[in-house]
């Protein structure tokens, strides 16, 4: 009861923002009911088709392309078991279904009581995973209360959000203290998680699954298939600044075309990170003097050369992760204001050279281990960017010895799949009793 009052003062304060992004933008209008009141018996049917299942919950892209190596491993593993996908965005939401399949995947509930409880009443999963740090009050408490273990993999908390955990210990300590099993990313985030309530026999240290997941391979139809789409030519050098938000693409544009003049090899591609942007950035591209080549468009370069005038912009969801492979320079946005950071790990999977901002606090292990073991740069501002992209074209053994690095890193890390894959095992062969709430 207690959740749900928060949670209605939480909508009465954002709900003129809400209202603005649904009428200009069309967000959070798609699956209203189902994040309201919680899924119906007839749509539960439809994905279990009446069985157990196991539930995971991704909430946007990141988590979704987290999540997919275990799902898949799970359905293998258990093929008479549905294993389902619940997200929170559109974006999160399209790519799902693009991986598994419009029958796995529905919208996550709201954390409101009623909507939880029709959601699990009509699912009864036997097991609920949530993906890094969704800790919600109602659906962790009403999953257990249900009988179903709750885990949390690829778990991190950052030692501010501990800190706000930690203030409202009265509230918060027993949604910690209920979950069945925390596969934590570092020894750290087991430290804070311990500290905000979890049971110490319940935390492990897996490591990373990012780092399991981080393409390797160039050879692969996704990557080929969009380097001939752009019409890349065996001597072109590609820069790809891929999860930009706002500042970030006008920062890489100004960049690009102090140097495109003096290298003729270098090409860029822009991956903005949200979809209501991609006009915006369009428009950007275009103001600044520059033809944009829209991903959308479907129209393919391949019959005609790629010229430095001409910017890609991959305006389309889920694809990031192939462009990467596309390119020998990367920068990963959302690390030059307040955001936090996004995945470095892909383009450093690759080889790639690649540089980040300052803020990579979202990635803060990871991003620190690249650049100490000379796997990545991190770039203070717009100057040192293009001393960065300069440096990478002027000398490419260096760029390719940051590649080497990056890809040495990976492979020291790995393994975190399988350790969270053999826990979760454990929780279903167990008895769930054994992990009923105390």
């Amino acid at each position: 009861m207690f959740a749900n009052l928060i949670y209605f003062a939480a909508l009465l304060l954002v709900s003129p923002v809400v209202l603005y992004r649904m009428v200009r933008h069309g967000r959070y209008r798609r699956g209203v009911r189902e994040k309201v009141l919680g899924l119906s018996a007839s749509h539960a049917r439809n994905l279990s088709a009446g069985k157990r299942c196991i539930w995971i919950h991704a909430v946007s892209v990141g988590e979704v392309n987290l999540v997919r190596g275990v799902a898949m491993r799970l359905q293998q593993q258990h093929p008479d078991t549905p294993v389902l996908i619940s997200t929170s965005t559109d974006t999160g939401y399209d790519l799902a279904i693009r991986l598994f399949g419009a029958q796995r995947v529905f919208f996550c509930p709201l954390d409101f009581s009623w909507a939880v409880a029709r959601a699990i009443r009509n699912l009864n999963p036997q097991l609920l995973l949530l993906a890094e740090l969704e800790l919600w009050p109602n659906l962790i408490r009403m999953t257990r209360d249900h009988g179903c273990p709750v885990m949390v993999i690829n778990a991190r908390l950052s030692e501010s959000s501990a800190n706000r955990y930690q203030r409202f210990g009265a509230f918060t300590r027993r949604t910690f203290a209920r979950l069945s099993w925390v596969g934590c990313q570092n020894e750290a985030t087991a430290s804070r998680f311990l500290k905000c309530g979890s049971n110490p026999d319940r935390l492990e240290v897996t490591g990373s699954i990012k780092f399991d997941d981080a393409p390797t391979s160039r050879d692969t139809v996704e990557v080929q298939s969009r380097q001939q789409w752009a019409g890349v030519d065996p001597w072109n050098r590609v820069w790809v600044g891929g999860s930009t938000g706002p500042g970030e693409e006008a920062m890489v544009i100004r960049v690009y075309q102090s140097l495109r003049s003096s290298h003729h090899q270098l090409r860029l591609v822009l991956v903005p990170r949200h979809v209501e942007r991609f006009d915006a950035v369009a428009k950007l591209v275009e103001q600044s003097g520059l033809k944009v080549h829209r991903r959308s468009t479907g129209k393919s370069r391949n019959q005609s050369s790629w010229e430095s005038d001409t910017v890609v912009l991959v305006d389309t969801i889920g694809e990031l992760r192939h462009w990467w492979g596309v390119s020998q320079i990367a920068t990963v946005g959302g690390s030059f204001g307040d955001r936090g950071g996004q995945n470095m790990l892909e383009p450093a999977g690759y080889g790639s050279a690649v540089s980040f901002g300052p803020d990579t606090r979202n990635f803060k292990e990871i991003a620190n281990q690249l650049v100490a073991e000379g796997g990545a740069a991190r770039v203070a501002d717009e100057s040192e960017l293009r001393q960065f992209v300069t440096r990478c074209l002027d000398d490419i053994p260096a760029a390719d010895c940051l590649g080497r690095n990056a890809r040495r890193v990976i492979g020291q890390h790995q393994g975190a799949k399988e350790r969270t894959l053999a826990s979760i095992e454990a929780t279903l062969q167990s008895d769930d009793t054994h992990f009923r709430a105390a």
